[in-house]
């Protein structure tokens, strides 16, 4: 599946493609970034060449997105994974010297909207650990909802970790759109 580009006031997302692999690799490579993530900092562009050759694949069943500013150079990913039918999984990552401006809940809404609207979906949703406040706070602000604590659910490179379950429905989403274009009306 290719991911059609969406457009945002300040970004581009478009599909996730292999010569991104040199972009993404200061980010999947720095420890700090990938300290919640399901696998550790990379060790050489190789390893990240191969991460991104899943995430670009187009008969995977998923969609990739690249973040861009509009000067496509990839600055993260958003991913939408369709788990069954109307449910899809939401997972990103963005560079770090890029947090706190806004730019991850720029992409993720633009791709919830998608997911939503476009595609279809009834219900999405996002796995994150625990100790990762900065990815609870955004999923909170996006309006999702914590919905499971799954015990030991993840082995990773920094140990079994526990995992939160944040869901969002359409019906929420829809609301959650409403209230946001009131306050700024």
């Amino acid at each position: 599946m290719t991911a059609p580009t969406l457009t945002t006031d300040r970004l581009v997302l478009r599909q996730l493609v292999a010569r991104d692999a040199s972009a993404l690799h200061a980010t999947l490579s720095d420890p700090q970034v990938m300290h919640w993530w399901s696998s550790g900092a990379h060790g050489d562009l190789a390893e990240t060449e191969a991460y991104i050759g899943f995430n670009t694949a187009r008969d995977a069943g998923h969609l990739c997105w690249a973040i861009t500013l509009g000067d496509d150079v990839a600055l993260g990913w958003v991913i939408l994974r369709e788990r069954r039918a109307g449910v899809a999984e939401l997972g990103y990552i963005l560079r770090r010297d890029k947090w706190g401006q806004g730019i991850a809940r720029e992409a993720l809404a633009r791709v919830i909207e998608h997911g939503f609207s476009e595609i279809g979906y009834r219900r999405i949703y996002a796995d994150t650990d625990p100790d990762n406040a900065g990815s609870i706070a955004l999923l909170e602000r996006l309006g999702f909802s914590r919905e499971a604590h799954l015990r030991e659910e993840w082995e990773t490179h920094i140990g079994v970790r526990d995992s939160f379950i944040y869901g969002l429905l359409r019906g929420e989403w829809t609301a959650h759109a409403a209230e946001r274009a009131m306050e700024h009306g």
